[in-house]
């Protein structure tokens, strides 16, 4: 076998390879999708179906919940804005430190999270630890280490009813601007849940 040929043979086996890699990537990101939209079809179902016997603080579970699998996280929390206390509540607490956040309240306009809520901007943020907003105090407090943060308000209206918080993906990558538009949409319909469930209670 002359070199060329077998310079040539060696480039077509790695280019095979090449291609399988791509294609199983492929391959991966359809299921990936197929799980987003499932994920988001049910999710915009419990936003059509609220009526007065619906569990807000399950609703708000399930839109957390969906929140992580769109963003392929393991850890996040939903908080609502208190108008009365300029404060957000987390209601909802997934992963590591779970329920231990429960209730637990920050001002408005600390953290990460208390600046989107009052800006109403989401942000992507690759190092926490580089951002100046970023308050460490929830880390401290519960042993937690965060390293990536993808947070975004939950807007209706333009009142801004509080603000969903995805943090470290599963993957270790960084969170990138297809994830801010799965979590956008999360917080559209978290938003449009609140509002319809806040005018159910209150008719």
């Amino acid at each position: 076998m002359t070199s060329n040929v077998r310079g040539t043979f060696q480039y077509l086996q790695q280019e095979n390879i090449r291609l399988q890699e791509e294609n199983e990537h492929f391959r991966d990101e359809v299921v990936r999708l197929r799980l987003v939209l499932r994920t988001l079809g049910k999710l915009s179902q419990v936003s059509t179906s609220i009526n007065k016997q619906t569990d807000i603080m399950k609703m708000l579970d399930q839109i957390m919940a969906s929140a992580l699998i769109c963003i392929g996280a393991d850890d996040g929390t939903l908080m609502l804005a208190d108008e009365d206390t300029k404060e957000l509540a987390f209601v909802v607490a997934h992963g590591q430190i779970g329920d231990k956040l429960t209730q637990y309240r920050i001002p408005l306009g600390e953290g990460i999270a208390g600046w989107v809520a009052e800006h109403a901007q989401p942000q992507i943020i690759p190092n926490v630890y580089l951002d100046d907003r970023f308050s460490p105090q929830i880390d401290q407090t519960f042993q937690f280490k965060t390293h990536s943060m993808l947070c975004v308000p939950i807007v209706y209206n333009d009142k801004v009813l509080g603000v969903i918080q995805v943090l470290n993906k599963s993957n270790r990558k960084e969170f990138n601007q297809s994830d801010l538009v799965m979590l956008t949409i999360v917080s559209q319909l978290a938003a449009s849940s609140l509002a319809r469930a806040e005018t159910l209670l209150s008719a």
